[in-house]
């Protein structure tokens, strides 16, 4: 880690609509490193998505902050990449396509053509699909999409990767391979990563912290886990390690309690 990076500060979240007023996030307070990969978790409707969006721009903080590099978040940028469950690509553009659109929107003015080309491959490279670089969307499967988004979103160059889901959609063997090639990007980029997932083991083995919501309304942190898991990982080493079950039993009795407290009200 080389320090703080991004910092929420004391973030809120308020809806208004017909006269009714509903709060979704209060008080949200955490600093990251860069260089660290961050999972949000919480049971549905505790305001993920919505803090996720507020630090991607697409959302406006009712209340408080969020800094990115010494500067206040307002609004959309390229230094904030998002990565949502549903892969959002043009399905009239084939994968390089859709790569290539976002090179040049980024770096159209500081690379040459074949210097934008070449950088378009090297992220398609990097998730493992060069080999589809001429195919569209409706010609790949689920998983392979969600590799052509993350390309896409890796060759804006952020200063931090937001990921929304992204492995919701798929299969048990099609996700457990994207979580592990996403675990080697982050190795060999060594870029910051918040992602949102309602996977307790995801969460586990691809993060060096874990941060647990509370219900909604009003949302808050309510723990903060740290995985002190040595990297790289794997995830059959991982299974029978005690500090994974160890993560994992505090993340389940987490969500457990919070469960209960839903059953309750």
């Amino acid at each position: 880690m080389s320090g703080e990076f991004l910092r929420i500060e004391g973030v809120g979240k308020t809806y208004v609509s017909g006269g009714k007023t509903s709060h979704v996030l209060a008080d949200i307070d955490l600093a990251i490193d860069a260089g660290e990969y961050i999972s949000i978790i919480g049971h549905s409707g505790c305001g993920k998505s919505t803090l996720l969006n507020i630090i991607g721009g697409l959302t406006r903080a009712t209340t408080g902050a969020v800094i990115l590099d010494h500067s206040e978040v307002n609004s959309p940028g390229p230094d904030r990449a998002i990565v949502f469950q549903n892969h959002s690509l043009l399905p009239w553009l084939t994968a390089y396509e859709n790569v290539r659109l976002a090179v040049d929107k980024v770096s159209g003015g500081t690379r040459s053509r074949a210097e934008r080309h070449d950088w378009t491959l090297h992220n398609l490279e990097l998730v493992h699909m060069a080999h589809a670089r001429d195919k569209r969307p409706a010609e790949v499967s689920g998983g392979m999409k969600q590799r052509i988004g993350i390309a896409r979103a890796l060759a804006m160059e952020p200063k931090v990767l937001l990921l929304d889901e992204p492995f919701g959609a798929l299969d048990a063997l099609t996700r457990a391979h994207l979580q592990d090639q996403v675990m080697q990007i982050h190795m060999k980029l060594r870029n910051t990563v918040i992602m949102i997932t309602h996977d307790v083991d995801e969460a586990v083995l691809l993060s060096d912290r874990i941060v647990m919501m509370t219900n909604g309304p009003a949302a808050q942190i309510g723990q903060l886990l740290t995985v002190p898991l040595a990297r790289p990982r794997n995830r059959l080493e991982a299974a029978s390690d005690p500090i994974y079950l160890n993560c994992r039993e505090a993340v389940l009795r987490f969500l457990y309690e919070r469960h209960r407290y839903v059953e309750a009200a």
